[in-house]
């Protein structure tokens, strides 16, 4: 798809998909094309991280479509040390600082998880995360990997070049210039919140360490400790040609004499670890964060390594921007960090989820709406539905539609009647759930084609009543009046009076959400002598605003609430006319 030359010109994905197969041609003629990402499951995989496997699915997926073979890896970090305690975690106490240093797969789970270790724990909820976004891959567990030996000619490699990679290392130690944070940001760099930092650490490339250099020389491998299994370790000796590596650990004290040639308790340091396996697995294309990207960060230093050390090519490798949340409402303070991409499925469906990544250019930064903007970023979405059926649609938004709708394997799962999030959220909100009076309402909306079943409005229905639940704090929910404000009613002067007679007037022959819409917003102007259908003018919009507020101080005992027409749905005609004095 989008392989038209005025598509390619606008569709990100395109232009990336045309220079990976060019490039996969070039280095390996006729192999499959391998695009890769990497997560490591240090704790929850946020939504900035999903960016660093929804960029490569993406031209992934375009690549697959045009007929081509590919491989999307992503390289599970479970091998990396585990850095810190994650704050709000479940099951989770200061006990599991006593880890810190260890494996990610010799961390236990948190408590009363059904997973054998804290690595598997977290990787387990974005595995169905990426299966319900319809994410295509190969999953690689790097500790796997390493203790099945699998690197070793590449670790033993490493180790006889040890003086060539200090020495690219060493380009950059000089070029320090008060670079802020270990994450080599510049410090012009713009500033980013707690929570984008966070969002940053769910790749291992967040991890920048460069490997030791002491009194034996720098070593570009670290043992983890075969008494305490961290890898607080210094080696302080080694020799080519035996391969024999002696190690003191600084956590416990013990020390060790193993051979590397058969020894595989240990990994690469990072810096040296990423562009061993882009030379490795002939990675084509792989994405980077922003922290990657600047002066001595191990993007650009790995492209070095993995030309003079590992005799290979850095993939093409765009920098992609942080991705923000809009609202979080309770999960700032639950969860101690920005959502995952669990969290997100939990209140918009897939497809929507997709064309936030798909619609925006890897280095553009946008947000995720978990507040009231997810209803406006509904009906964008569905307004760009119907210009894709109309034809109205320009080329770019049609591609990143059809990128976000379904992938070369087919079409992902849609609602088949899909109603606007916001009279569903609208709807749920009234009725809390209850299944028979949602039927009743969302079979009203549409006299001329009814709802027969829930089922035709869902998924959508059900990530909107989970929006409300999660999201919506208690305090602004909709809760409708048992009894009439017989005080507010009794105060109304007679334009007041008039325009609810209007209202309750019009309601049988109204009695649909256009027709409510019409009515509500048509009484003001019959007050003031004008036509229903007639132009507002700033005066009537005031008059209109007043009118509103009036209905929903009587109906809900605020002055505002869901859009009215949804709202009177909702309540039912009887119960209307009860509390509006009729």
């Amino acid at each position: 798809m989008a392989s038209s030359q005025s598509s390619t010109e606008t569709d990100w994905v395109s232009r990336f998909a045309d220079d990976v197969i060019a490039e996969s041609e070039r280095r390996a003629p006729g192999k499959p094309v391998v695009v890769a990402s990497g997560l490591s499951p240090s704790g929850p995989i946020h939504l900035g991280n999903l960016r660093e496997v929804m960029t490569p699915h993406l031209v992934a997926d375009e690549i697959r479509r045009r007929g081509h073979t590919v491989r999307h890896l992503i390289s599970w970090d479970d091998y990396d040390r585990y850095r810190k305690v994650p704050n709000g975690v479940e099951g989770v106490d200061d006990s599991w600082q006593a880890h810190i240093g260890k494996p990610l797969t010799s961390v236990p789970a948190p408590a009363g998880s059904a997973y054998p270790n804290w690595a598997e724990h977290f990787k387990a909820a974005m595995t169905q995360a990426l299966d319900e976004l319809g994410v295509e891959y190969d999953g690689i567990s790097q500790t796997e990997q390493y203790l099945a030996g699998t690197y070793r000619e590449q670790v033993l490699h490493a180790m006889r070049h040890r003086a060539d990679i200090d020495a690219v290392l060493d380009r950059y130690r000089t070029k320090k210039d008060g670079a802020a944070g270990a994450k080599g940001r510049k410090p012009q760099q713009k500033k980013v919140d707690e929570a984008e930092l966070e969002a940053a650490e769910g790749s291992g490339a967040a991890d920048e360490d460069d490997g030791s250099s002491g009194s034996a020389g720098y070593f570009p491998y670290k043992p983890y400790c075969g008494n305490c299994e961290k890898d607080l370790t210094v080696v302080t000796s080694y020799d080519d040609d035996t391969t024999e590596l002696n190690y003191t650990c600084s956590a416990c004290g013990f020390a060790e004499t193993v051979r590397l040639n058969e020894f595989n308790r240990g990994k690469l340091v990072w810096k040296v670890d990423w562009p061993m396996r882009w030379a490795y697995e002939g990675v084509i294309f792989e994405p980077s964060g922003v922290d990657h990207s600047s002066p001595g960060s191990s993007f650009v230093v790995g492209g070095q390594i993995v030309r003079e050390v590992f005799d290979g090519v850095q993939p093409i490798g765009p920098m992609y921007a942080f991705v923000g949340i809009s609202g979080m409402a309770k999960m700032s303070s639950s969860k101690g960090g920005v959502p995952t991409p669990a969290d997100a499925l939990k209140i918009m469906e897939a497809p929507l989820l997709r064309w936030l990544y798909a619609r925006r250019k890897p280095n553009q930064s946008f947000k995720i709406a978990f507040d009231q903007e997810i209803q406006r970023l509904y009906d964008e979405w569905d307004s760009l539905a119907r210009k894709v059926a109309d034809g109205t649609v320009l080329p770019a938004d049609a591609a990143a539609h059809a990128r976000a709708v379904g992938t070369a394997a087919g079409e992902l799962p849609s609602t088949p009647r899909p109603l606007p999030y916001r009279t569903l959220a609208s709807v749920a909100d009234i009725t809390a759930g209850a299944e028979e009076q949602t039927l009743r309402i969302l079979s009203e909306l549409d006299p001329s084609s009814p709802l027969t079943s829930l089922d035709e409005v869902r998924p959508r229905l059900d990530r909107a009543e989970n929006w409300i639940t999660t999201q919506v704090p208690a305090e602004a929910r909709t809760v409708v009046r048992h009894e009439p404000d017989k005080e507010l009613l009794g105060s109304l002067d007679e334009q007041g009076r008039e325009s609810l007679r209007l209202l309750l007037e019009g309601l049988d022959s109204h009695w649909s959400l256009d027709g409510l819409t019409t009515l509500v917003y048509g009484v003001p102007k019959v007050l003031e002598g004008l036509a229903p259908d007639a132009k507002p003018t700033p005066e009537l919009k005031v008059a209109q605003r007043s009118f509103f507020a009036l209905l929903y101080r009587l109906l809900v005992g605020r002055d505002t609430g869901p859009r009215l027409p949804t709202l009177l749905l909702a309540v039912g005609a009887d119960r209307v006319r009860t509390l509006l004095g009729a």
